[in-house]
């Protein structure tokens, strides 16, 4: 294997709108690859799925960010309170992930998730009586994307007003493609970011609601465990986790059916196939993209290739999804396919606490639009939808047609 790293093209607009080929190419030439990825970083790929099962739960991997040697890792976040922004369970291992994990753990139960179905639905339905008089839409802008930001603004108790703001300063985070972030952009956007969620947060002290950000406070307050920049990175992450991914996949997944017509029909004509539809969307062209990062605590041997200490890992769960020791035709999209136990929501301790409530949200979205949109279609030839260049996959519109004045 070369150890020259390779580089994910960010900057080619094919490899954005289909980086498939280019990942079978590296998935076939190794394991394990160093390669030069979102941000400018280097990181080491694993590209089949059997060793980013094992990579996932290997003691050696962390998900703590100051285990990483790489400058490179830490520029993308701010410079100001980047202590704090790390203080959330996403970047933390036991036994303070273990800690702060259960603190929140009971509001995403497949128990509670499932108590929220009418009210997801009641925005659905919302949403798309605005689209349906119309004949056309872009359902990212009109549907994707508010359905699951009204659904975490609501659970956390954060205005849904206030989702443009938001929004906005998630996206001054984000990376995109190989070019390193702008320091003065992300230090700009988390400052927002946390004064907003601080006032948020002493609004819920000096007066609590019902929902989960209220509850935390409590927790702080209560000495349970939670300390105030714990506090505020736990309320960052509910906050933009919680719809920012979701939105990749309703678009992701309404966008491959219409790429698809036989499963497009298929799924119209047996409604039952639809949790297993979201399973096949989260596979074939996940949100996550390409993968997930740990970084080595120690030197450690993955797949026979030594990866030194410091270096930052990403097991590529949207390479290794379409590994074809792992799943049949791997490249075809098949939302009856079995044994589907795809790596997109991750796998061990760190495995996805929102899954239940991304599962939901999808079969609830994509539902209702197959229900009330008939005749939907792309409104613009295929190649022509534009993609995400970093490390959140999606695309960035979907402008569609359908018949208008459709009865739900």
């Amino acid at each position: 294997m070369s150890q020259q790293p390779v580089l994910l093209p960010y900057a080619d607009p094919a490899f954005v709108a289909d980086p498939f080929p280019f990942y079978r190419e590296l998935r076939q030439e190794g394991p394990v690859r160093r390669a030069v990825v979102i941000g400018g970083m280097e990181a080491w790929l694993v590209t089949r799925y059997e060793d980013g099962l094992a990579a996932l739960s290997h003691p050696q991997l962390s998900s703590d960010v100051r285990d990483a040697s790489d400058p490179r890792f830490a520029e993308r976040l701010p410079t100001t309170d980047r202590e704090s922004v790390l203080r959330n369970m996403l970047r933390c291992d036991p036994p303070d992930h273990t800690r702060l994990r259960r603190l929140v753990s009971r509001a995403f139960t497949a128990h509670r998730v499932a108590q929220l179905r009418p009210r997801v639905q009641e925005i659905a339905d919302r949403l798309l009586d605005e689209i349906v008089p119309t004949g056309r839409a872009d359902l990212i802008e009109s549907y994707a994307l508010p359905l699951p930001v009204t659904v975490i603004s609501e659970l956390l108790g954060v205005p849904v007003t206030d989702r443009h703001d938001f929004q906005r300063w998630t996206d001054d985070m984000v990376l995109r493609g190989n070019e390193p972030p702008d320091p003065a952009r992300v230090d700009g956007a988390w400052r927002r970011m946390r004064s907003y969620l601080t006032g948020l947060l002493d609004a819920k002290r000096a007066r609590p609601g019902d929902d989960l950000l209220s509850a935390l406070v409590v927790a702080r307050d209560e000495r349970q465990g939670l300390d105030e920049d714990e506090l505020i990175a736990m309320a960052f992450l509910l906050l933009v986790a919680g719809y920012i991914t979701t939105v990749n996949l309703i678009g992701s997944g309404i966008a491959a059916l219409l790429a698809h017509p036989d499963q497009l029909r298929m799924l119209r004509d047996d409604p039952a196939l639809l949790p297993g539809a979201i399973e096949e969307f989260l596979r074939y062209d996940g949100p996550v993209n390409p993968g997930i990062a740990r970084f080595a605590r120690e030197d450690v041997t993955l797949a026979g290739v030594d990866i030194p200490r410091g270096a930052t890992v990403l097991i590529a769960s949207a390479i290794a999804d379409r590994d074809p020791e792992q799943f049949p035709d791997p490249d075809r999209l098949d939302i009856a396919r079995r044994d589907n136990a795809h790596l997109a929501f991750g796998h061990g301790i760190h495995y996805c606490l929102g899954a239940p409530l991304a599962r939901l949200e999808g079969q609830i979205a994509v539902g209702t639009v197959l229900r009330r949109l008939p005749r939907l279609a792309l409104a613009v030839p295929p190649g022509e939808l534009r993609w995400r260049p970093g490390g959140l996959r999606g695309p960035e519109h979907l402008p569609v047609t359908f018949t208008a004045g459709a009865p739900a």
